[in-house]
């Protein structure tokens, strides 16, 4: 039986990593974790400099990875609503934490 890869102790930040990283994907997390279940147009909004292009593939990796779910109602015209998985909640704390750190390194920036 061959012997299963070493593997690093730094894949679980990896992993969490590659969930986040994307040009607006902190962004994202962190108004979904504030404001709870926001439509595409408030998510546009809160994020100014985002295009509306962008903003729809970081929406569709993040629900992809489980973290971001799209609620779409039958009505004319069709509302779609993002919120945080109870997986994705759990990033919360952690993005937190990273905000934290990033403003003390001296990204600094508020969150509104």
């Amino acid at each position: 039986m061959p012997t299963p890869p070493v593997r690093s102790v730094g894949d679980p930040v990896d992993a969490c990593l590659r969930v986040i990283k994307g040009r607006h994907k902190a962004d994202i997390l962190i108004r979904l974790g504030r404001g709870g279940t926001l439509r595409f147009g408030e998510l546009r909004r809160r994020i100014p400099r985002v295009s509306e292009r962008m903003l729809a593939k970081q929406l569709h990796e993040l629900e992809r990875d489980g973290v971001v779910e799209r609620t779409v109602y039958a009505e004319v015209p069709p509302r779609v609503e993002y919120s945080l998985t109870s997986f994705g909640r759990t990033l919360c704390p952690i993005l937190e934490q990273l905000w934290h750190w990033g403003a003390a390194y001296g990204g600094g920036g508020a969150v509104g």
